[in-house]
């Protein structure tokens, strides 16, 4: 059990299942991108860690950079996304990789591939490492997932609670 500010949160997965989630993740895209350089995006601040153990997983040639957005208060969803830090490379006739931490309600994914669509990308793929079908609202691919889970609050890995958690990791769920 570990605490974050007010809330308690109990063990979840452990650091060893993320890790053979992201070698499965990373040998799908070995296999898809074998003839290309796709340009991985990190969606910050959640998808740092997940972004760095799969580029260490990743075979091929890759470029790799950030945007940063912004929907949660808390632990509830806003349901409004905000760009924060923004792209400045040119990604037309490109393919890109959109690597999350989570998808949940879709909402950030959805904002994501209006961005992209404007940025007349060749293959817009969407990978994230955990996901929630019940939460999830959007009829938006998502093209790589490497655990589905409950539509539970989870911190670790790269997720926190108010600004903590995001160092530890194995994910922790909110306590019963």
């Amino acid at each position: 059990m570990i605490h974050l500010h007010d809330k308690s949160f109990e063990p979840f997965i452990s650091s060893e299942e993320i890790q053979f989630a992201i070698q499965n993740m990373a040998k799908q895209m070995d296999d898809d991108f074998f003839d290309e350089v796709p340009v991985f995006i990190g969606v910050l601040n959640g998808s740092f860690m997940v972004l760095s153990d799969l580029m260490k997983n990743y075979r091929g040639m890759c470029e790799v950079s950030f945007i940063k957005m912004a929907s949660y208060e808390g632990m509830a969803t806003t349901n409004e996304v905000k760009q924060l830090i923004g792209l400045n490379q040119d990604l037309e006739g490109r393919t890109v990789v959109i690597v999350e931490d989570i998808v949940d309600t879709g909402n950030t994914i959805e904002e994501l591939k209006t961005i992209f669509k404007e940025k007349n990308v060749k293959h817009l793929k969407i990978a994230t490492l955990f996901f929630k079908p019940e939460a999830y609202k959007k009829d938006i691919k998502i093209d790589y997932i490497g655990i589905r889970i409950p539509n539970k609050f989870i911190v670790g890995y790269g997720l926190d609670y108010d600004g903590l958690g995001r160092n530890l990791p194995d994910v922790y769920q909110l306590a019963q």
